[in-house]
């Protein structure tokens, strides 16, 4: 319901190649270390977005959203679902072009507005599964 096929596959082929990943650090536990370096090998620019602002992947971190000196096309959130609401929100004021939740994070009211703020929105899907089906 919250990820269609359609979209998914226009956020993956045509929305736009710099993907900010929130939550991402050099911890390779963590699922984002994970998909991010999919999303890499796939052609995509990440920007880590965590509190530390590591660099991660070869590739500078910021601390928020904000703090991001250049355009961002995906925002792509691995934070709690009360956390990431406020992400989304985030991602409209930055003008970016969508928001993608990853598997487990969901927030009705946080799709139904980024939707309304004019972005694409999938959630409780994860790109690295998502890429490689669309073949």
């Amino acid at each position: 319901m919250y990820a269609d096929a359609e979209t998914i596959r226009r956020i993956l082929t045509s929305t736009g190649e710099t993907w900010a990943v929130v939550g991402l650090s050099n911890n390779e536990a963590r699922a984002a270390y994970g998909v991010a370096d999919v999303l890499q090998r796939y052609g995509k620019r990440i920007v880590p977005v965590h509190p530390k602002a590591e660099t991660v992947h070869g590739e500078q971190g910021y601390a928020t959203l904000a703090d991001i000196p250049f355009e961002v096309d995906v925002v792509d959130v691995f934070l709690n679902s009360d956390l990431a609401g406020q992400v989304a929100d985030e991602a409209v004021a930055i003008r970016a072009k969508a928001v993608w939740f990853q598997l487990g994070v969901i927030d009705v009211e946080a799709y139904e507005r980024t939707l309304a703020g004019g972005l694409d929105m999938v959630m409780d899907r994860c790109p690295a599964i998502e890429i490689p089906r669309l073949g």
